[in-house]
């Protein structure tokens, strides 16, 4: 599939503050959504040109007494270059986040989230592994709805990608320029990890995944540290230039959530333009890999 994407998303989705506020203090989650990368080979180059990528998500938090909802779409487009600096490829992402939630059966809110601008390297070390860094930054928004606070983003991803497998780990480190909104949200930095460890068969792929969030420790009086750690198993299709993928997770931990949250993924890759030089003979537009 699509050799990297990382999607960035504002998707505190309000539930963090709404789910987890004490002494009269409320925050938020990570800017990134956890799971977002689970699926793509990020530590991979993507071959040059210019991907349309959109991932949507709908998720059940069993919170009492009522379930909380939301629904994320994280349409992105991805620009790899054929330029190199220090020996890896230079890539560019922008991403606009729309999200809608609903918090313990409260009418449904929706707007859209923080903007995403990233650029990354990506190498290429041979024998298909490759490395990457992404660096980025969630634009500020005035919304009380969605994260608010400009912040950071670090990425850090190796790949395996040969035999058709797709092996992937994906560390998400975020840091808040303020730690506190206008309004008096709390945003603590964080680390998010996506594992991947699909396999393709023909056009299908298959395999398990997970992810892992943790808010990072903070000197606020009160605070209550929101973690949580998900398993599921991802199913694709390849239909020559546009690729599905659909994903379900399954918290088997959290903390400070308020309830265990299942949610179900689709992504969609579309390439807008490849230069067909950049890519094997008889391989797939958007990958370097045979689906098979």
């Amino acid at each position: 599939m699509l050799r990297v994407l990382k999607q960035g998303a504002s998707v505190a989705l309000g539930l963090g503050a709404a789910l987890a506020g004490t002494s009269g203090a409320a925050w938020a989650g990570s800017a990134a959504q956890p799971g977002q990368t689970i699926g793509l080979p990020t530590g991979a180059q993507l071959p040059v040109g210019l991907y349309f990528v959109n991932l949507s998500s709908f998720g059940v938090r069993d919170t009492s007494p009522n379930s909380s909802e939301s629904n994320v779409n994280l349409p992105t487009l991805a620009l790899s270059t054929p330029w190199t600096v220090l020996g890896a490829r230079v890539q560019f992402f922008f991403s606009q986040p729309v999200v809608a939630s609903s918090v313990r059966g409260a009418p449904y809110q929706s707007g859209v989230g923080q903007q995403l601008l990233a650029g990354q390297l990506a190498w290429d070390l041979g024998n298909d592994f490759g490395v990457s860094y992404f660096f980025g930054g969630y634009l500020p928004i005035g919304t009380r709805f969605l994260t608010q606070e400009a912040s950071f983003t670090h990425r850090f991803a190796a790949s395996y990608t040969g035999n058709g497998f797709n092996l992937t780990a994906n560390m998400l480190y975020g840091t808040f320029i303020n730690e506190r909104s206008p309004s008096g949200v709390l945003y603590p930095d964080y680390v998010n990890l996506d594992l991947t460890a699909t396999k393709k068969f023909g056009k299908f792929e298959i395999g398990p995944v997970a992810f892992a969030s943790t808010d990072l420790p903070t000197n606020v009086v009160g605070y209550r540290r929101q973690s949580q750690v998900a398993v599921g198993g991802l199913v694709g299709y390849n239909f020559g230039p546009v690729n599905l993928q659909a994903y379900v997770t399954r918290d088997v931990f959290e903390r400070d959530y308020g309830g265990y949250e299942t949610r179900g993924w689709l992504r969609a890759i579309v390439p807008i333009y490849q230069d067909k030089g950049d890519v094997a003979p008889n391989r797939t537009l958007v990958t370097r890999e045979q689906g098979g």
